[in-house]
């Protein structure tokens, strides 16, 4: 399970930086959100990875947990902080400013992340 759960991660990442590098060519509303929404997934995949004999909630817990951490995280405008939000690498994870609606998109990207895990684990387990 841990080696599906990587390659749902690389398949969430990489769907992430094409939802930004080619937003011009996605409606606006699906631009404006698809990356969050992509990111939050990807860090209940990860946490899955990580905790594959945990259970599906505990994966859903430390998900808002850490997002919502990253996302309050923001209002802490430090300079060393900016300095790390100020690379590529650093603002994909960390983010630049706090923003309410990111927390609205985190939690649909949980949701959403939940539900298929929760669909494929029903088609893998019926085999």
């Amino acid at each position: 399970m841990r080696i599906a759960y990587f390659i749902v991660i690389v398949i969430t990442i990489l769907f992430g930086l094409a939802s930004r590098k080619w937003s011009h060519l996605l409606l606006s509303f699906v631009a404006q959100n698809a990356g969050d929404i992509l990111w939050a997934m990807m860090v209940y995949f990860g946490f899955r990875c990580l905790l594959v004999c945990k259970s599906t909630r505990t994966a859903i817990w430390l998900s808002f947990v850490f997002s919502f951490g990253i996302e309050f995280s923001q209002l802490y405008q430090g300079v060393w902080m900016n300095e790390i939000r100020g690379t590529s690498l650093g603002a994909l994870i960390l983010g630049k400013g706090f923003l309410a609606v990111d927390l609205i998109r985190y939690t649909a990207g949980i949701i959403i992340a939940t539900v298929l895990d929760k669909i494929a684990l029903k088609f893998i387990l019926r085999r």
